[in-house]
């Protein structure tokens, strides 16, 4: 089978108008993710990981239709979501969905979770009521969970149940395309295996291509085949999971990968990991906006913002240091 673009952005940036206490000066304006190129394969997952405050869940928010950007495009199969006709701005609830990250605030607490799931399918009007419960109830058990459940009320689940009926209502609707920002972060460890499982079994059963967004890199490269790695609203980083464990380039990656728990004798801890603080996005530092923390900067990297460069097959880097 042939692999093509599925889902691209193009020159992504997003800026908001951040207002100052009062008496003080006029807004300042915050760049929450900038001029981000990607590209997604259909059938794949690309992950994107980076630490809170990077921009990830801006960047998915744009992805699944929700924030507009402030410049640059998303396309889909090569036509525009952002500057699309009526008919086609329509049929995106039915090709991109999300799966967020707290199902507790993404769930009615005065709807059965049968209702919540179902409502998609009766706001479109798929099939008869009876048909729609029988979509629910299918994938209700799809899911691990029993056709019973239909009739429950969020707070008698679970964190792991919830999110798997969180996943149910991402798919009542047949997407090609689903968002996953920090789908299992909130989870104990044993119930975030559980719950990747099933969205890898998902992934293969009904074709689905994946943006899967994490602050843990050892569950990004679980699950991905490309990992891009963001830090302050910039791409830094754009490798397959293998390359990217293998032969990280960028400091920030680095650091990030030395985080990583691994009981392996003479591997970096996390202690040994110079972190420094993290610069704030109203005042992002001059030139590299690593440089503040990397033990590795040059005097060029205080001056000038590095170029995307390209330093092997798909691997490419952010960085002074190989240019």
């Amino acid at each position: 089978m042939s692999i093509t673009t599925f889902l691209e952005l193009k020159n992504v940036t997003r800026r908001f108008s951040v207002n100052q206490p009062l008496f003080s000066a006029a807004p300042r304006e915050l760049t929450a993710v900038h001029d981000v190129n990607l590209s997604i394969e259909k059938g794949t997952t690309l992950g994107l990981v980076g630490e809170s405050g990077c921009g990830k869940s801006t960047l998915a928010k744009i992805v699944a239709h929700l924030l507009p950007p402030t410049s640059g495009d998303v396309l889909l199969e090569g036509k525009s979501i952002w500057h699309a006709d009526s008919a086609m701005k329509r049929s995106l609830p039915r090709r991109i969905q999300m799966i967020f990250q707290d199902p507790v605030s993404s769930l009615n607490p005065r709807k059965s979770i049968g209702k919540s799931i179902q409502e998609a399918l009766d706001v479109h009007r798929v099939g008869s009521s009876a048909d729609r419960k029988k979509v629910v109830t299918d994938l209700l058990e799809r899911v691990g969970m029993r056709a019973e459940h239909y009739v429950r009320y969020p707070h008698e689940f679970s964190g792991g149940q919830r999110q798997r009926i969180a996943i149910a209502r991402s798919l009542v609707l047949n997407p090609d395309f689903i968002v996953c920002d920090e789908a299992v972060s909130a989870l104990d460890v044993s119930v975030q295996a559980q719950v990747l499982n099933l969205l890898a079994e998902l992934q293969k059963d009904f074709g689905l291509t994946y943006m899967f967004i994490s602050h843990d890199l050892a569950v990004v490269g679980h699950v991905s085949d490309i990992i891009a790695v963001m830090y302050l609203g910039r791409l830094v980083e754009l490798a397959s999971a293998q390359t990217l464990f293998d032969n990280a380039l960028h400091p920030y990656t680095q650091m990030l990968l030395a985080a990583v728990p691994v009981p392996v004798p003479g591997r970096r801890s996390a202690s040994d990991v110079q972190t420094g603080d993290l610069p704030s996005p109203l005042t992002p530092p001059k030139g590299c906006p690593f440089n503040p923390r990397c033990t590795r900067a040059m005097p060029v990297c205080r001056e000038e913002t590095p170029n995307w460069l390209e330093v092997d097959k798909n691997h490419h880097v952010l960085c002074h240091l190989y240019g």
